[in-house]
């Protein structure tokens, strides 16, 4: 990365660009989704509560009076939400240039999604599978497309057993499922990139996390929540991680981006490194070959 410090007004104006953002009515999906308007994409907030969303498109227009913004109802803990979205999507829109996989759960106590998927998994990872193998199409057809994944620095605690991968057999322990997610975001962006660059498309698949960010996302961890006053950095920076594999000029399909700063909890974005295991190819061929099962949805790249 060319700057040191990469901000938001490192960010070209983005007309002409349509933009998803999912989980986007707060936390970094939201600043996500407001620097994006700002810059004068044309930006879909993606969310399970409308009233959210709606409240989110407020605060958005107050700012940048003409910014063009449209909220559209999306449950990825329900697969037939996510067809719905996709759906009408695509009717409505010709091309999509940034997919930004935002939105996620973390720690709550055990419960499945509508198709029985433990809920962190479901929605961090078979969610956005889900949806982004049904915008594939759209989103190869468009010229520099780009697919942002947010993981976490929790991926390092993930390890994902393939035979109970929704915990029916074994104790629920949150935070262990969070870093399976969170390491299965990173397994989907290695696979999707190998994918299309075989099929030598030009969009690219980057995935980013965004250090110790204050955000609702830990209002089930008391202790996260606690520490953040001490440790946190503010939502504006933590989305710039996300921003930059966004919109920043030199990346690369399969890049990871986080802060710079000490062990990666703050400071301005870079390019970082995930842990060993999640370059597996191994287990992100897998873990394809699981989300396709489950899901029910294949897509020839």
């Amino acid at each position: 990365m060319k700057q040191k410090k990469w901000d938001i007004e490192n960010i070209s104006d983005q007309n002409g660009k349509i933009v998803i953002v999912t989980g986007s009515s707060s936390g970094i999906g939201f600043e996500a989704a407001r620097v994006m308007a700002i810059k004068n994409a044309e930006v879909i907030i993606a969310v399970r509560n409308p009233e959210k969303g709606e409240k989110a498109l407020e605060k958005i227009v107050s700012e940048k009076k003409d910014a063009k913004v449209k909220v559209m109802n999306l449950d990825l803990a329900d697969l037939e939400s996510v067809k719905r979205f996709t759906d009408e999507f695509i009717k409505k829109y010709k091309n999509l240039d940034i997919l930004i996989n935002n939105a996620g759960v973390m720690v709550p106590p055990y419960s499945k999604t509508k198709d029985g998927f433990e809920l962190q998994m479901g929605t961090n990872h078979f969610g956005h599978f889900a949806l982004t193998l049904q915008l594939l199409d759209i989103l190869n057809k468009t010229k520099g497309s780009r697919i942002v994944n947010v993981s976490s620095m929790a991926h390092k605690y993930g390890d994902i057993n393939f035979d109970d991968i929704n915990w029916e057999n074994r104790k629920y322990k949150p935070m262990k499922s969070y870093g399976d997610s969170k390491i299965a975001n990173l397994y989907f962006t290695s696979e999707l990139s190998r994918k299309l660059k075989e099929k030598r498309t030009d969009t690219k698949v980057i995935s980013a996390h965004p250090g110790w960010t204050a955000t609702d996302l830990q209002r089930h961890n008391s202790a996260a929540d606690f520490l953040n006053r001490f440790f946190a950095q503010k939502v504006d920076m933590g989305a710039l991680p996300t921003l930059y594999a966004a919109v920043g000029v030199d990346t690369e399909s399969g890049d990871f981006f986080g802060p710079s700063g000490f062990m990666e909890i703050k400071g301005y974005p870079k390019k970082v490194l995930p842990n060993k295991l999640s370059g597996d190819e191994n287990i992100a061929k897998r873990l394809w070959e699981v989300s396709e099962n489950l899901t029910g949805i294949n897509y020839k790249i």
